[in-house]
């Protein structure tokens, strides 16, 4: 007869520990992918995909920046076979340094005036290396993150990976917008290349702060007892496929409700409305400021309501304020252009705050990385489209705001269904307890 395992229990004082690594290493990592997602707005548009056509140079721009997303699944499949295999804390070492490299090295790339089309085909394929490294390292840091933390209190510190996308919009914007202040022509010759060259001394702080960072107690406890999944991105499709949708649907929002609220209100803002680059990237700062409050409440409220009820909440009222969000910034009012922007990212922040505790309850131990991977990166990859989408939408109807406000109310009534499905398939609380 097999004894039933024993329940893992961590300290608070480790578990804080934990967190502020994995918060660390996320925000790097954010701050690397949101650059890319403003300078494909407001630069490559004009320095790698040169056209005739504005259109067509800011739609390559946006391809590019899609292919980043599309990129995710195979990060994902091989950061989760990894992750649930050797260990979270190796690969979390292995993405934040591979990205953070991949970014700078984008900040040294020549334009198309200078080589030509190879400029857009390497900055493509230095973005599908940013992909790759970011569909690893959102999954590991929370699973880090809820490992380590005491279950009466996962929400809190499952949200600390979270509050990392903020900080990378503040830190991303805030670096535009400084260089932005620079003349025209030094902006395009070397102003834009600041804020990527500027990934190098973050990359050390980020992997001095990571490599403190202690294993996780259940995956040291499933290696000694010779229980690791010999393939775990297989498990997960054939044995834990509902949880994989479902997941996906529960952070859809997070993100492609997130890129639609900022990457395409940035090109729209600009392009449209002719909006200054100074306003919109003020009002991506501001919500992303207010987000931070957002992710925090929402941690602590999941801890009371759970995972599942807060995500549905937040869904539903994204899906109501779409289109006022959108009528605020077409009034190109600056105070009403902030509040819209802030308020949508607000809302849609409801359910990102609570998506780790949610999807890592969907998945045992075993598989927990490769799970959170494989569906944050489902959601991933067609959120990387959503710019895209919005913008050959609103191209298709005649310019106006209210197919991408639509598209917003689709994208959260989505997490609305996965929020709702969720508690039928998480695991319950006493495997929780027991350390699954």
């Amino acid at each position: 007869m097999t004894t039933p395992a024993a329940p893992v229990r961590a300290t608070d004082a480790e578990a804080r520990k934990v967190a502020f690594g994995a918060f660390v290493g996320t925000a790097l990592e954010w701050y690397d992918f949101f650059l890319y997602g403003t300078a494909a707005s407001l630069v490559f548009n004009r320095l790698f995909f040169t056209s005739g056509n504005a259109a067509v140079a800011t739609l390559g721009a946006f391809a590019s920046f899609a292919v980043g997303f599309a990129a995710r699944p195979f990060g994902a499949i091989l950061f989760g076979h990894l992750g649930d295999r050797i260990g979270r804390r190796r690969c979390l070492i292995i993405t934040v340094t591979m990205i953070g490299v991949v970014t700078g090295v984008i900040g040294l790339l020549p334009g198309f005036v200078t080589i030509g089309v190879a400029a857009p085909v390497l900055l493509t394929l230095l973005r599908l290396l940013q992909g790759i490294a970011v569909g690893g390292e959102w999954s590991g840091a929370v699973t880090l993150a809820v490992e380590h933390a005491p279950i009466e209190r996962r929400g809190r510190y499952a949200a600390m990976p979270q509050i990392g996308s903020p900080i990378g919009t503040l830190m991303s914007s805030g670096a535009f917008l400084a260089v932005s202040a620079l003349p025209p022509a030094s902006f395009d010759a070397w102003g834009w290349r600041l804020p990527f060259l500027a990934a190098f001394p973050l990359l050390y702080i980020a992997l001095w702060i990571r490599r403190r960072v202690g294993e996780s107690p259940l995956f040291e406890r499933l290696l000694a007892e010779d229980e690791l999944a010999s393939s775990p991105v297989r498990d997960v499709v054939l044995r834990a496929f509902p949880q994989l949708v479902v997941g996906a649907c529960a952070y859809f929002l997070g993100v492609g409700g997130f890129y639609l609220a900022t990457t395409f209100v940035i090109s729209y803002g600009t392009g449209t409305l002719h909006l200054s680059r100074t306003l919109v990237l003020t009002a991506t700062l501001v919500a992303a400021v207010v987000e931070i409050g957002v992710l925090v409440v929402g941690g602590r409220l999941s801890e009371r309501f759970g995972p599942a009820r807060i995500t549905v909440l937040g869904g539903l009222a994204s899906a109501v304020v779409a289109f006022p969000v959108f009528w605020m910034i077409d009034t190109k009012v600056a105070g009403l252009v902030v509040l819209g922007v802030t308020l949508g990212v607000a809302c849609l922040s409801i359910p990102y705050a609570v998506s780790g505790p949610l999807l890592a309850e969907l998945f045992p131990a075993k598989l927990r990385y490769s799970g959170l991977a494989l569906s944050s990166n489902t959601a991933g990859i067609v959120s990387g489209f959503v710019p895209l989408l919005a913008t050959a939408l609103q191209a298709a109807t005649g310019g106006g705001s209210w197919s991408a406000a639509l598209l917003l109310v689709v994208i959260a009534l989505i997490t609305v269904l996965g929020g709702a499905l969720a508690p039928r398939l998480s695991l319950s609380r006493d495997q929780v307890l027991a350390g699954e």
